[in-house]
């Protein structure tokens, strides 16, 4: 859940909020100021370097740019955990909220299998033990 209060006259400056972190599972009450800003952060599922060393150097300017800008690509997130995950893939990294590993790890195949990048054995393996918890589970649009 995220929800965001706008500065006035303006629909991209974030004055206040809530966050239900995805990675971590707590509740991050944002207000806008020179510490506190770090709290929220835009997190690249597959992160800019992982989509690079994986295929996106083969790709066009735009396409990687698509890549980068996707919202599939990207999730609000506690800056910390993000700064954890760094450039991390699922075979290094995964939420400690547990209950969001699934959709984490959906999230992550939807944007390599959209944009045609690859994954390593040992990525492949951590993606396949973290999907066998949860069977049902659909890869987000």
């Amino acid at each position: 859940m995220v929800q965001f209060n706008f500065r006035t006259g303006s629909n991209c400056i974030i004055e206040t909020g809530v966050l239900e972190d995805p990675f971590t599972g707590q509740v991050i009450e944002f207000v806008r100021g020179v510490r506190s800003s770090l709290d929220v952060q835009i997190d690249h599922v597959v992160s800019l370097s992982d989509a690079w060393q994986k295929g996106a150097q083969q790709l066009t300017s735009y396409q990687r740019f698509m890549i980068y800008n996707d919202p599939l690509n990207l999730l609000a997130v506690w800056g910390p955990a993000n700064s954890q995950k760094s450039d991390a893939d699922a075979a290094s990294w995964l939420p400690s909220n547990k209950s969001f590993r699934c959709s984490f790890v959906a999230r992550q195949i939807a944007v390599k299998v959209k944009f045609e990048l690859w994954v390593t054995q040992a990525e492949h393996d951590s993606m396949a033990r973290v999907l066998a918890t949860c069977p049902k589970k659909r890869l987000p649009n």
